[in-house]
């Protein structure tokens, strides 16, 4: 019976874990688009929304880290599932709090942001157009980009993110000093941001995207966020 109460408490630890981790990778990597969208670009540009991204990570990898592992990320721990590194019977445990954890960063955003939102929308929120702000919260794709071609931008860039992490927590390699392992992970994500964010803003992520569009889609942005 101990142990049985044991295991609870702990993927409780580790459910409250991922869901702090990627609200926390929502409100510093939506805010950055939030404050750049919302000031015309006079408070905020690419790099900066890159290093919003770049900084969410990292300090949800120090914030959770030591408790779930900090996938805050869907293919991460199916990943690790497939490597044995993660317990088939957690994986709904991990994806359920990273998604809720995003949709409760993007209703944190929402909130901050909010008289700005008002004042740059006037109320009517657009998904796409001069005036579009739906992409404050998820990635859409560009308009040259093609389905096809996005499939293969996310599954080259989401390998990317799973390979170089392997290659940073890997004991056998040269891995990374102890405790810099965030900062080395969220280096990952300014690498990817800044050569392959073009198609459609790498989004790598299911939850950091898909989170923050059932927001949108509940929150006055309507269904299109899904077209």
């Amino acid at each position: 019976m101990k142990e049985r109460f044991a295991l609870r408490q702990d993927i409780f630890k580790e459910f409250l874990a991922e869901f702090l981790g990627i609200f926390v990778l929502i409100l510093f990597g939506c805010g950055s688009v939030a404050q750049t969208v919302l000031s015309k670009g006079a408070l905020g540009e690419p790099l900066t929304i890159h290093i919003g991204f770049t900084l969410g990570v990292m300090m949800a990898v120090y914030m959770a880290g030591g408790v779930s592992g900090a996938h805050v990320n869907p293919a991460v721990s199916l990943a690790m599932v497939i490597l044995g590194k993660l317990p088939v019977k957690k994986l709904p445990v991990y994806v359920a709090a990273q998604f809720l954890g995003a949709f409760a960063g993007s209703c944190a955003v929402y909130g901050l942001y909010y008289d700005a939102l008002m004042e740059h929308t006037q109320g009517e929120f657009a998904v796409t157009g001069v005036n579009a702000t739906a992409n404050i919260f998820a990635s859409y794709p560009a308009k040259h980009l093609s389905v096809l071609n996005g499939f293969i931008d996310q599954v080259i860039a989401t390998g990317a993110l799973i390979l170089c992490i392997l290659a940073i927590t890997d004991r056998k390699n040269i891995g990374a000093p102890k405790g810099m392992e965030p900062l080395c992970i969220g280096l990952i994500i300014m690498a990817i941001g800044v050569s392959m964010g073009l198609n459609c803003g790498y989004p790598i992520n299911p939850a950091r995207d898909l989170g923050p569009r059932v927001f949108t889609a509940v929150a006055g942005w309507g269904m299109d966020v899904f077209r």
